[in-house]
């Protein structure tokens, strides 16, 4: 991974680039310490992940991140403040920033946080560059529940087994466990964890696997709905939820999820929509341990 990092202390940048680089997190390829001067080397450098501060002279980082967004939309961005205003916070997410780092800044908490963004950067990837694909042959054929059913881990399968725990534990932490489609979930995540190459099918083939891919697919969608509600209800309650900030912009779509809770606060009235490939493929990533 590409960083820029954007702060008007020198400091905090060495600190950071210190950080990245002793973990092992990726490469900095520039730093600023004005935002105005950083808006000139994005469209250069582009970078997959840029860390900003929050205040700063000449222009703040939410101003900064809503211009930035216009040049590198696909870049990830990582906001870095002592700001605790809960109206503040919840502006910096509604600019776009997937995650904040607190100051004094904190290696163990800096490493966690990129290494989250680092995974939903590449998980993205994997998902245009398969979307890619998909418009380029034809589309399998989705087998029938017949043919094809319900895949089960093999008795005494420790690796499967822990695949089936860890997805039922992520969908009880979202309040879906239970739920009209989890179990359809469940079984999905187990057979894309030990068929990596199910990633390239469409949701309606993968869906076939486990019974009527219509009937699937609809059961599945509810349930990852009621999922992104409940995310949004908990950061309406606090932004700084450990399950809102961990699986809002990794599980969803941040701009989705924060879609919703400006429906459930009254502020829009439009609900925030489930993008069910990276729904299913995060909640691979997190089952079969790749997320830490």
């Amino acid at each position: 991974m590409r960083f820029y990092l954007i702060d008007d202390s020198p400091n905090i940048i060495n600190i950071l680039k210190i950080i990245i680089h002793e973990r092992e997190l990726g490469q900095v390829c520039g730093s600023a310490e004005s935002a105005v001067d950083a808006l000139e080397d994005l469209p250069v450098l582009r970078p997959d992940v840029v860390v900003v501060d929050l205040l700063m002279p000449e222009m703040d980082g939410i101003t900064f991140v809503k211009r930035a967004r216009e040049i590198v939309p696909e870049a990830a961005y990582i906001m870095l403040s002592q700001v605790t205003s809960k109206d503040m916070v919840a502006d910096a997410y509604s600019s776009g920033i997937e995650f904040f780092l607190h100051k004094p800044v904190n290696s163990i908490e800096v490493e966690s946080v990129i290494r989250r963004v680092c995974q939903a950067v590449s998980m993205r990837k994997t998902l245009s560059q398969v979307h890619s694909l998909m418009q380029q042959v034809p589309r399998p054929a989705a087998p029938s529940a017949v043919s094809a059913p319900p895949p089960q881990p093999a008795a005494g399968n420790d690796a499967a087994s822990g695949v089936r725990q860890r997805a039922e534990n992520l969908l009880r932490c979202i309040g879906i466990l239970g739920a009209a489609g989890s179990r359809d979930i469940i079984e999905l995540v187990c057979y894309m964890a030990e068929h990596p190459e199910a990633k390239a099918l469409s949701v309606s083939a993968l869906c076939g696997r486990v019974g009527n891919a219509k009937t699937v697919e609809q059961r599945i969608r509810r349930a990852a709905f009621t999922g992104l509600v409940n995310l949004a209800s908990l950061g309406l309650e606090d932004y700084n939820n450990e399950i809102f900030t961990e699986y809002a912009s990794t599980l969803y779509r941040f701009e989705q999820v924060r879609k919703e809770m400006n429906c459930i606060s009254g502020k829009g009235a439009s609900h925030g929509k489930v993008q069910l490939n990276q729904f299913l493929s995060a909640l691979v990533s997190y089952s079969a341990g790749e997320y830490y």
